[in-house]
């Protein structure tokens, strides 16, 4: 069975937010697509392809991104029976206040939010490794490596 993660951006702009997902998902083996459609501008488009993907075999989960008024994911969550990750971009210009935006959603809408691109390709993961045991290792490796990360910093610490 297939599985893919569907990264939906809400404009260019968010493109460089979204590498450090990227580069996760690559690191776990997870195939993904990209996609960039504003639930405010072109939301006949993000429901095109939202159609198209809910047409296809597999697991799925979306990852949204967009920033400001984060319609996006509330959207795409109200038209899909997988699961969504919202990851809004921090925004200096308003204090990190917009992300009430992504955290208040209406009755029947539950788009899980995950502030740091990082994250949320963890998130996504440890979805899909629900029926996946090799992803499922990779997970663990996963977690296993930030631990001794921090492990190494302690013991260096503890070397001065």
């Amino acid at each position: 069975m297939s599985r893919r993660v569907v990264i939906l951006l809400g404009s260019k702009v968010d493109v460089d937010f979204a590498e450090p997902l990227r580069r996760t998902l690559k690191e776990f083996g997870i195939d993904f697509d990209q996609r960039i459609a504003s639930a405010h501008k072109t939301p006949k488009k993000l429901l095109e392809i939202l159609k198209e993907y809910e047409k296809r075999r597999g697991e799925l989960v979306y990852i949204t991104i967009a920033g400001r008024s984060n319609a996006l994911s509330g959207l795409v969550d109200a038209n899909t029976k997988y699961p969504v990750i919202a990851c809004p971009p921090y925004s200096e210009k308003f204090a990190g206040i917009d992300i009430y935006s992504s955290l208040r959603m209406p009755s029947g809408v539950a788009p899980l939010v995950v502030l740091e691109p990082e994250a949320a390709a963890l998130a996504a993961a440890k979805i899909l490794a629900l029926g996946d045991e090799g992803l499922s290792k990779k997970v663990t490796e996963y977690q296993h490596k930030k631990k001794e990360k921090v492990e190494a910093g302690d013991r260096a610490l503890r070397r001065k």
